[in-house]
């Protein structure tokens, strides 16, 4: 898999958190998640399936993304244990689709992903 331009939001500054969550939304957007980003429990639902259960269960969803070229993360906030990003995403075939992704995070700090909601 070749390396994804990623155009990030304003909104992370000089924020960790707000970064994360850029972070953390262009990995799912790209396929190339970072296992210690994820709680074991982890859970992501989206609007295509059922919700998937469990850290392994997680990443290999995420590894089945169809390959990203582009990301352009528009918006990347959070509060307290909960942040989200939107934007768009290019794939290789040349379609480009609208991402929107909820986190929950397992504390405050939201350094860790307890739970995810993808509306794509």
């Amino acid at each position: 898999m070749e390396m994804v331009e990623l155009v990030g939001s304003r909104d992370c500054g000089n924020s960790p958190k707000n970064k994360f969550v850029q972070e953390v939304a262009a990995a799912v957007e790209s396929g190339q998640a970072n296992p210690k980003d994820f709680s074991e429990d982890v859970t992501w639902e989206n609007s295509s399936e059922g919700p998937i259960d469990g850290k392994t269960a997680v990443l290999a969803k995420i590894e089945e993304r169809e390959e990203a070229l582009f990301i352009k993360v528009e918006h990347a906030i959070s509060h307290g244990k909960v942040g989200a990003a939107s934007g768009t995403t290019k794939l290789a075939d040349g379609r480009e689709i609208r991402f929107s992704h909820v986190f929950e995070f397992n504390t405050a700090k939201a350094d860790c992903v307890l739970a995810i909601k993808s509306f794509c």
